[in-house]
């Protein structure tokens, strides 16, 4: 009797130190509030939940933010899809299907996206979150931003994205791309700014300017959608990436929030945006193209600009005084008007190339302004003003 009463207070023992264990381990995985997690929680961005009982606070400040961005902007991020009809040999007629990303731009009901998602189609379509799809309109489109925007008319409109000033991002902040990747709808991303500052192609051949380095994860699918910082701010559009299979290798590319900003409200307006021009036909001095107009009896006084072949008639570099070549040379097979002036800065600026040139009109000029041109002529430097006009459509 006294073993079995033993065995029995042994038993009682072991399963009493059970259930201690068991709730100490409980009570360690329960969240715990410390100064540190209420501070993280007050200072992190936070939208509106429905189901509050449901939400765990993250474990670090960062993790907050990016939930915070996603369920703040991401029912504002759309799926476009969008229709091309194409014709057979027996002029039968073939959809071409292809889809992107956009954002709500304003209360309006306008959407902004990249021009190369909705190029060229007879049906877009936007879709949100919530499965809602409306039929879209292009009402602005610029290839040489990569820029359009529609306008849908939804029963309800989520909330537009803000605009954020591009010109305060730094290398090594955080950013976030929300978009359908490979037709997977609402899908987050997240890197840092790699670089600012990019030139990338437009679709149209010529140059962006302030593009946006990333290497958040951005596939086909992406374009058109935004990049966020972590205040849910939109600071670019995301558009190209660099890659040798086709998928993100780390190296994307968003159009900068301040293009936007700029190239949007005209698109919203007129349809287009006015890109102003300076009129001239050029040639970049380079080592190779010094030596050979010198050659052919060209004095090139610089080591740098770009040499003014022709104006265009009517022009604003021939209004503004600005000449051309004076005289056709023979170089190799080909007859090259020489003797017009060499432009070396404009507004200070220098001007080394035809990229320099077009990026600094596109991005720090508008039609109307007056620009003061820098000119070598006959070995003497001289500033002519020049009146910028739209450049002609193509």
């Amino acid at each position: 009797m006294k073993a079995r009463c033993l065995v029995c207070a042994v038993l009682l023992a072991t399963i009493s130190l059970s259930v201690a264990a068991c709730d100490s381990a409980r009570m360690a995985l329960e969240p715990t509030a410390s100064p540190k997690t209420a501070a993280t929680a007050t200072a992190a961005p936070v939208a509106c939940v429905t189901t509050p009982s449901l939400w765990q606070p993250s474990s670090n400040e960062l993790e907050a933010q990016i939930e915070g961005v996603y369920r703040q902007a991401g029912k504002s991020v759309v799926f476009i899809s969008s229709t091309v009809i194409q014709y057979d040999f027996f002029m039968q007629p073939i959809p071409q299907e292809g889809s992107g990303s956009g954002f709500v731009y304003d209360s309006a009901g306008h959407i902004v996206t990249n021009y190369h998602v909705v190029a060229d189609a007879d049906e877009v379509s936007v879709a949100f979150t919530d499965g809602a799809s409306y039929p879209a309109e292009v009402v602005g489109e610029d290839p040489a931003t990569d820029l359009a925007v529609l306008h849908i008319d939804p029963a309800n409109l989520p909330p537009p994205l803000a605009v954020a000033d591009s010109e305060l991002l730094r290398v090594g902040q955080f950013v976030v791309a929300i978009g359908n990747p490979f037709g997977l709808e609402s899908t987050l991303t997240l890197g840092i700014i790699s670089a600012l500052g990019r030139v990338i192609e437009s679709p149209n051949g010529r140059f962006i300017g302030e593009a946006i380095q990333t290497d958040a994860a951005i596939n086909p699918g992406n374009s058109g959608g935004p990049m966020l910082n972590l205040l849910g701010q939109v600071i670019g559009v995301n558009s190209q990436i660099i890659s040798p299979s086709g998928a993100s290798a780390g190296i994307g590319f968003a159009i900068s929030a301040n293009t936007v900003r700029r190239v949007v409200p005209a698109l919203i307006a007129q349809g287009r945006y006015p890109h102003p021009y300076l009129g001239v036909n050029i040639l970049a001095i380079t080592a190779d193209v010094k030596d050979v107009l010198q050659q052919a009896g060209m004095a090139i006084p610089v080591d740098e600009g770009i040499v003014v072949m022709e104006v265009v008639t009517g022009g604003p570099a021939e209004l503004g005084g600005i000449r051309g070549g004076s005289r056709l040379v023979q170089i190799g097979r080909v007859q090259v008007p020489l003797y017009g002036d060499i432009i070396t800065a404009i507004n200070g600026v220098p001007m080394t190339s035809g990229q320099d040139l077009t990026l600094y009109l596109d991005t720090k000029a508008s039609v109307g302004d007056t620009v003061q041109v820098t000119v070598v002529r006959a070995g003497g430097e001289l500033t002519l003003p020049v009146v910028l006009q739209e450049r002609p459509q193509e």
